[in-house]
């Protein structure tokens, strides 16, 4: 039996997004609002999948153990704060090496699928920059753009390009808030979190 989850990017989402790139646990700082909204995830009780491009590792910023250092670092801090991240997935290529599991290609999305035995139609995957909503319409998704991050200079280039189908919301908590509410529509009213 399938089941829907709710995919995150990780920079300018859960945390704050740096042009030089998240490259220690010292760099990385949550951004507002998202540990509650991770809490409330919790909640929901869907898998919360974190699917994230990190080329610092091919272009040799960072090592991969450093990228699953901060990754494990940033998931055991939402679990003391009552939130849960269930898996973290990333794609270390560069966008030159053209791997299917870079987004905006589906490739994560469909290997979290794969594992957790989703239902990607019914999934949302919340993102700030038009590679995740590009992903998400790929791999069938409901994809949210959120404000925080790249995400106001993103919508601008998502409008420009006639990409519409998706939604915007303020940050992740937003996001969140908006994603319980269009389960409430479609359950009839009966989500319980």
């Amino acid at each position: 039996m399938s089941r829907p989850a709710v995919f995150l990017d990780r920079d300018g989402v859960i945390n704050c997004n740096r042009r030089d790139h998240v490259k220690s646990w010292a760099e990385f700082a949550f951004l507002p609002g998202a540990m509650d909204a991770l809490q409330k995830l919790a909640r929901l009780g869907w898998p919360v999948v974190v699917v994230s491009n990190q080329a610092i590792i091919n272009r040799g910023l960072v090592s991969r153990q450093t990228v699953d250092e901060i990754n494990a670092r940033m998931v055991a801090a939402v679990q003391d704060a009552g939130g849960r991240i269930d898996s973290v997935l990333y794609c270390p290529h560069r966008p030159d090496e053209n791997c299917n599991c870079r987004k905006p290609r589906p490739g994560l999305l469909l290997q979290a699928a794969e594992q957790w035995a989703l239902d990607l139609s019914h999934s949302y995957l919340v993102g700030d920059a038009e590679n995740d909503v590009l992903a998400a319409l790929s791999a069938g998704c409901r994809p949210i753009l959120v404000q925080t991050g790249r995400g106001v200079e993103q919508l601008a280039l998502l409008r420009q390009r006639g990409v519409d189908s998706f939604h915007v919301a303020d940050n992740l908590a937003d996001a969140v808030d908006w994603i319980m509410v269009s389960e409430l529509s479609i359950r009839g009213g009966i989500l319980r979190v």
